[in-house]
């Protein structure tokens, strides 16, 4: 009996992601300002809400990693990040290991893998090498690759948006982008809290819309 209902549960929330997803062509993503963080100096788990294209809230993401992790490994470190639902229920987990980030060693590099519901994969972020410029695939929960994600080579762009293009396979089309937003020079000088914004087609694949939402955060901790 309790097998059953935990597959109801895990049914009805993919349901309500699908359900989510298949509306919307825009992610809004703002981090939260830590004040203890910015008094101290020490990290603290990033929070984030996620609103669609009208400013409504659709998710709220919070970090889950020790002291000690975020402190010592930094930007680099590797976390939990829940995605719960404005009722409060987990609906993606993204889960990155620790992993290199340097091009001097191509054999482990980063990657975040996002499951929705929970436990379930669906898709996986993995850096690709290359000499100078920040590049990703984004393959689905069997591991076949599905887009690309390229940056320009700056990646500080004073008083602009920094844009990291969603593109085919073959790099010919582009399809889609996440973009670092400028929030201003006060808080791009004192904070690390970062404001991004994600835009995909409207029919594109729910589940890699949710992976989306990994690439963003992965390309919060590695770049800014």
């Amino acid at each position: 009996m309790l097998l059953i209902q935990e597959q109801i549960y895990r049914l009805d929330i993919s349901l309500y992601i699908l359900q989510q997803h298949s509306k919307i062509d825009q992610i809004l993503i703002h981090q939260q300002i830590e004040l203890l963080e910015v008094l101290t100096g020490f990290e603290t788990n990033n929070r984030y809400e996620i609103k669609n294209s009208f400013g409504q809230r659709i998710y709220f993401a919070a970090e889950d990693t020790d002291f000690c992790t975020r402190n010592c490994c930094g930007a680099s470190r590797p976390f939990t990040m829940r995605i719960l639902d404005n009722m409060g229920q987990e609906v993606i987990t993204l889960e990155r290991p620790l992993k290199c980030d340097s091009c001097c060693f191509p054999c482990c590099l980063q990657e975040i893998a996002i499951y929705a519901p929970p436990g379930v994969p669906i898709g996986y972020v993995i850096q690709i090498w290359h000499p100078c410029l920040p590049r990703f695939t984004i393959q689905n929960e069997r591991r076949e690759d599905v887009l690309k994600i390229i940056a320009p080579c700056l990646l500080c762009s004073c008083c602009a948006d920094v844009d990291f293009e969603i593109k085919s396979l073959d790099e010919e089309n582009v399809v889609g982008k996440i973009s670092k937003q400028w929030t201003g020079f006060m808080r791009e000088a004192f904070t690390d809290a970062d404001n991004f914004g994600i835009q995909f087609p409207l029919d594109l694949d729910v589940k890699m819309k949710a992976v989306m939402l990994g690439a963003c955060f992965l390309i919060d901790f590695m770049f800014f």
